[in-house]
């Protein structure tokens, strides 16, 4: 059993730890088509028809794909994941997190919250980093086709993924576990012990969430605009940095002083309930 705290460090995808949505890298090219030809598509598709716009997305793979007469087979989209661009400093960043978490005796986890695609991220050469990757996925047919949406990381649904590292309920089908009450102190992460990275207003709802319950969220951007300076103005994040992950970089060094204020407060309140316990002996 792990003795040490947990730090779980959450990131969304597109934009916060590549350049841009994943599958433009490799999947829509192997459409023959532009990015810009495929997204007016995807959202035309959910406004006409009122649909959830992840869902607009996931079906317009499955369709055009099936149009094109080009099977759309799991592996295919791992094999994609090699082709994405990840930002500077990425690479090597969740080795270096962890290592300097077990300096101040802190067990960094890293996880994935995105709207993109789970087989594409399995296969970049970060996934092996990540405890869980919670991202759409398709179910697949007795022939490989991708059919239909198994998964659907919307965002407002994203915070359910939060609640599941909290409690440490990792199954996406595991609903029973999910919703049973829970002493707070029983919680595998608690919500201080929490940082929540992304690129913009789709991750509102995770960053709200962090501040409402004591953890931290961080928006990183590349190239500074009034929609990122406005989400620091309205108190809905709580720092904002260019997508830089190297060290010694303003995302580097807050989040390593996070980490090292996370260290202080659990070793306070330890401190805290051994001399209640000692009172009560």
């Amino acid at each position: 059993m792990n003795e040490l705290p947990i730090v779980a460090i959450m990131y969304d995808f597109d934009r916060t730890l590549c350049t841009k949505d994943m599958q433009d890298y490799s999947f829509i090219p192997s459409l023959g088509m532009t990015e810009n030809e495929f997204w007016q598509y995807a959202n035309l598709l959910g406004r006409n028809e009122h649909m959830d716009s992840i869902l607009a997305y996931m079906y317009a793979m499955v369709k055009i794909s099936k149009d094109k007469n080009l099977p759309l087979l799991r592996q295919n989209l791992v094999d994609m994941g090699k082709n994405v661009e990840l930002f500077d400093g990425v690479e090597d960043w969740f080795e270096r997190i962890t290592e300097f978490g077990k300096q101040y005796g802190m067990q960094v986890e890293h996880y994935v919250i995105s709207s993109g695609m789970k087989e594409i991220i399995e296969g970049t050469s970060i996934s092996k980093f990540f405890k869980s990757i919670f991202a759409c996925e398709f179910l697949y047919d007795d022939s490989g086709n991708g059919v239909w949406p198994k998964t659907d990381v919307n965002y407002t649904n994203k915070t359910q993924f939060v609640y599941r590292i909290n409690k440490g309920v990792l199954d996406i089908a595991n609903d029973i576990d999910l919703n049973r009450s829970m002493p707070d102190d029983s919680k595998r992460v608690p919500f201080c012990n929490m940082i929540y990275i992304g690129d913009g207003l789709s991750d509102v709802p995770c960053m709200k969430m962090m501040k409402a319950y004591g953890g931290y969220s961080i928006a990183v951007y590349q190239n500074k605009d009034s929609k990122v300076e406005e989400l620091l103005k309205s108190d809905r994040v709580d720092f904002i940095y260019p997508a830089d992950y190297r060290i010694d970089t303003g995302l580097d060094i807050t989040v390593k002083n996070i980490i090292k204020k996370m260290a202080v407060s659990d070793a306070l309140y330890d401190e805290n309930q051994m001399q209640k316990k000692l009172i009560i002996d």
